[in-house]
């Protein structure tokens, strides 16, 4: 168990806190962080009334040290934001009792949870290729009206006609105090996310929409701040699992880490394995399928990307790439060729990963 905190970080008065209902968060902010623990989130200080972390003790604030040789963290100290998050209770109290008025947030990482964190400024829309990025938008679809988050997300759930994640009643979501929404997903098994910005051009699931991932945190359901309450919407309290269509997209827009034995404060790896197979393979066969852009007919787009997604089958079934992997990159590939044809692309897709994982493919020198 954890030490107390530093002295410098406020008196310590141990009290026995009850335990937070199950079903929904407490009314206290230390109901809320025992909630969240209890369901195995672990969970760090937040300034009262603001959406940052609680300050770090003078040390700290004095040494441009990493936080893997901080020693605050195993004494029990809330130094370093989402790096101290924690699931014991015993601590939980510790720290507010310290200060009751502490905010709560979310360490998603080690939550193993992904949340669509939804924007409503109000923002003039950047250029087209910023709104969803890796998806051209034409300039005959009329724009009027995009404003903010909620609008490119639709949009995005509309361009794959899928259910918009706002109004996905099987999960948890969260009304925000600025009027945005964060909705909650867990991250399937195998799989790792990072976290990213929605006013980011490199990487970013769509304008005004933030992912916040591993190396990264979220303000936990019920929190007052300043500029009102993160209201949970609908009687649903669990995330459900992240859709495998935004589990596409997330791989898609770089969001995917490499899975590993690392902590998960430490900089994530690139997701896709550079072996001379998926490089040379199945990366010149995705170039070959994408140049079928250039001409609307008689290139053999249908037989090229058969080919494509029965040799991502074979990676898959050799375990040299995941399902959701291979997906997200057939589906970049094609629908940067033939945007319209999205059902047919599909359903080319699933037919040859499904024939190529009869047949695994391995490297040169492994079995």
């Amino acid at each position: 168990m954890r030490s107390a905190p530093d002295p410098e970080q406020g008196p310590s008065r141990m009290s026995r806190l009850p335990e937070s209902s199950a079903a929904s968060p407490g009314r206290s902010p230390v109901d809320t962080a025992i909630w969240c623990a209890q369901r195995g989130w672990p969970v760090h200080p937040l300034v009262p009334g603001l959406k940052v972390p609680a300050a770090n003790c003078q040390s700290c604030r004095e040494q441009n040290h990493p936080v893997e040789k901080c020693g605050c963290i195993p004494a029990g100290r809330w130094c370093h934001g989402f790096h101290a998050a924690t699931t014991d209770l015993t601590q939980i109290r510790t720290w507010w009792d310290t200060q009751p008025r502490f905010g709560v947030a979310v360490a998603c990482g080690p939550a193993r949870l992904v949340v669509l964190d939804v924007d409503a400024h109000a923002n003039e829309y950047p250029s087209r290729e910023r709104l969803l990025p890796g998806i051209p938008i034409p300039a005959a679809i009329d724009l009027a009206g995009l404003e903010n988050g909620f609008h490119t997300l639709a949009l995005l759930a509309a361009y794959r006609r899928q259910q918009n994640p706002c109004h996905d009643e099987t999960t948890l979501r969260v009304e925000t105090a600025s009027g945005g929404m964060h909705v909650w997903y867990t991250v399937p098994d195998g799989m790792r996310i990072r976290s990213s910005s929605g006013a980011g051009a490199k990487a970013a699931l769509a304008w005004q929409v933030d992912v916040r991932a591993e190396r990264g945190y979220v303000v936990a359901p019920g929190v007052r701040s300043k500029k009102g309450r993160y209201r949970p919407v609908g009687p649903v309290r669990s995330p459900a699992p992240l859709p495998e269509w935004l589990a596409n997209e997330l791989i898609r827009t770089g969001h995917g880490i490499a899975s590993s034995n690392e902590p998960h404060g430490k900089p994530p790896r690139p997701l896709i394995r550079r072996t001379k197979q998926t490089v040379d393979g199945l990366t010149r066969l995705l170039d070959d399928v994408q140049a079928c852009a250039s001409v609307s007919e008689g290139t053999g787009f249908t037989s090229k990307l058969n080919v494509a997604a029965f040799t991502a089958g074979g990676l898959v079934a050799a375990g040299r790439m995941s399902h959701v992997e291979a997906v997200a990159r057939l589906t970049q590939a094609a629908e940067a060729a033939r945007p319209t044809q999205q059902h047919k692309i599909a359903r080319t897709i699933r037919d040859g990963l499904k024939a190529g994982a009869a047949r695994p493919l391995h490297l040169e020198g492994r079995s």
